[in-house]
């Protein structure tokens, strides 16, 4: 009789090592917004942190390689401690909230503000040399802060934006111009997550509900509560079709599942891991099926696999650390050593500036390529275009090998075609521009018009007929004053006549004689 005590995986031993710390970043002022972001983005040839900027948001750009050298065999230049006056990318008026690289061009990043503007970018080859405020393109259409930029997997120049205003938009960076908009979060989102091949969209809501959505027409395919705790949730799409969460349970306990599309409502595991009250970022390698629990504030790491054996998500091991992280940046699998059998690099943040690099090895005693652990990865090369994917296209991402190691291919420089109407020039759109509904949009503007027309008009003739009654006004207030004025002097040549020398007395209007007042009111104002 023979049975197995230990599950049999590849990556039961992956284990995770700390680089020297001159082989790190520091003295990086890293963010202090309380938005729940991972503040780094990394790619093979550079690490971006949003920073703490005067007068507006910034985010620094750090080159991690040289010409045909690894990080990892030759420092980079930049490496060690960073100069406070190191340029930035300082462009917006507000903090920056979240940046994320292209997939297919790896010196175009993205990145959204409280300014409620995302803006893109194009970095030099060799890093910054002076502070740069100027993007290739703005991308304006939310009305509340941008907490979220995600890429499309597959499709060129297709980038996802999310904001406070709980409108979702899918922008063509190529033309600037957003393809459509998703309005069917009543609350903040929490996070977005393309699946496999880009067709599906995934998003968590404050609302506690978790929804799969057609990303080009916005319809709702299936809606289910995810965490019932009040506390910020994540979700992402595995390789598989199936949807790992992570929420707060109503006790504030983290928790971590595993669900199914068709029945998000019922998961297939759930899982809690202890009372903390950071948000956990989950990390997915889609290569190895490893999933990483990045707590903001944790001073762990945990990794686990997925599998199709119970209880489908096996815990690996924790990686410690001895301070609390601030955020946290992974690597492509195009981006990492080969030669030494390391899986995933870390870039993690820490409160007091330092960005340490952390690596994950599978320990392996040859030398050689290990082909388990390195299967076709993801390369720079996007499967479809924009145009394609918004006719309907969808196709799974172009894979490389990794033997020969990664060798990037040659990209142009980003440039933005303008259709022949300024997005700045119309108001947004609200979905799918439909000629119909153009057409009604017209006719009653010009209905609205032609009233507007009609009541200025109105407006005018009332405004002359006052401006005759005025002048009406002070013509008889004229005569007026000529009359009383001609009054008083009949008066005192009344006294001096019949006061026989002595001096008259001040009389009252009243006291004339009717036939003279009578007399005085006939004659002509010009005979005073």
């Amino acid at each position: 009789m023979s049975f197995r005590l230990v599950r049999q995986s590849k990556f039961r031993h992956v284990y995770g090592t700390c680089l020297k710390r001159e082989q790190c970043f520091d003295n990086i002022r890293v963010s202090k917004s309380s938005w729940d972001s991972t503040f780094c983005a990394v790619n093979p040839k550079f690490c971006a942190i949003i920073v703490e900027s005067g007068g507006g948001g910034a985010f620094i750009v750090l080159p991690l390689t040289k010409v045909n050298k690894t990080y990892l065999s030759k420092k980079a230049s930049t490496a060690g401690r960073i100069p406070p006056d190191h340029p930035l990318v300082g462009g917006h008026k507000g903090p920056v909230l979240d940046i994320a690289w292209d997939p297919f061009n790896d010196n175009v990043i993205a990145s959204g503000s409280e300014d409620c503007v995302v803006k893109i970018w194009q970095i030099p080859d060799f890093g910054l040399v002076t502070t740069m405020t100027e993007p290739v393109v703005d991308l304006m259409y939310h009305q509340r802060r941008v907490g979220m930029v995600v890429w499309h997997p597959t499709a060129n120049n297709i980038l996802l934006s999310a904001g406070s205003d709980n409108i979702v938009v899918i922008w063509n960076v190529g033309c600037g111009d957003p393809l459509t908009t998703i309005d069917v979060h009543p609350d903040i989102i929490y996070s977005c997550c393309f699946n496999w091949d880009g067709s599906l969209l995934l998003t968590t809501c404050k609302d506690k509900k978790i929804r799969i959505i057609n990303p080009r027409d916005g319809e709702v395919f299936e809606e289910a509560t995810s965490h019932e705790g009040s506390k910020a949730t994540r979700a992402i799409f595995l390789r598989n079709g199936l949807v790992f969460t992570t929420g707060f349970s109503k006790r504030s306990e983290r928790q971590y599942s595993l669900r199914a599309p068709g029945h998000l409502d019922d998961p297939i595991t759930m899982v809690e891991l202890d009372s903390s009250n950071g948000v956990m970022f989950p990390m997915y390698d889609a290569d190895t099926n490893l999933v990483y629990l990045c707590g903001k504030g944790d001073s762990v790491i945990r990794y686990f696999e997925i599998t199709p054996e119970v209880p489908f998500v096996h815990y690996i091991n924790t990686f410690q650390l001895p301070d609390p992280q601030r955020g946290i940046g992974m690597m492509p699998k195009r981006g990492v050593d080969v030669t030494t059998c390391e899986i995933t690099r870390f870039y993690r943040l820490n409160n007091s500036g330092f960005c340490q690099i952390i690596t994950m090895t599978v320990p392996r005693k040859s030398e050689l390529f290990q082909e388990d652990l390195y299967p076709d990865t993801p390369s720079d090369i996007p499967a479809v275009s924009a145009e394609e994917w918004w006719e309907g296209q969808s196709k799974e991402p172009i894979l490389m090998s990794l033997k020969d190691g990664y060798q990037a291919t040659q990209k142009t420089e980003l440039k933005v075609t303008k259709k022949k109407t300024n997005i700045l020039d119309k108001m947004p759109p609200t979905g799918k521009v439909k000629s119909e509904e153009d057409g009604k949009a017209t006719a009653i503007s010009s209905e609205a018009l032609e009233k507007v027309n009609e009541v200025l008009k109105v407006n005018e003739d009332l405004r002359k007929r006052i401006d005759e009654l005025q002048s009406e006004m002070k013509k008889f207030k004229a005569v007026f004053l000529k009359q009383e004025n001609r009054i008083r002097v009949l008066e005192n040549k009344l006294g001096e006549l019949t006061g026989t020398g002595t001096q008259p007395q001040p009389q009252a209007p009243s006291t004339l004689s009717a036939n003279t007042v009578n007399n005085n009111c006939d004659m002509a104002p010009d005979e005073v």
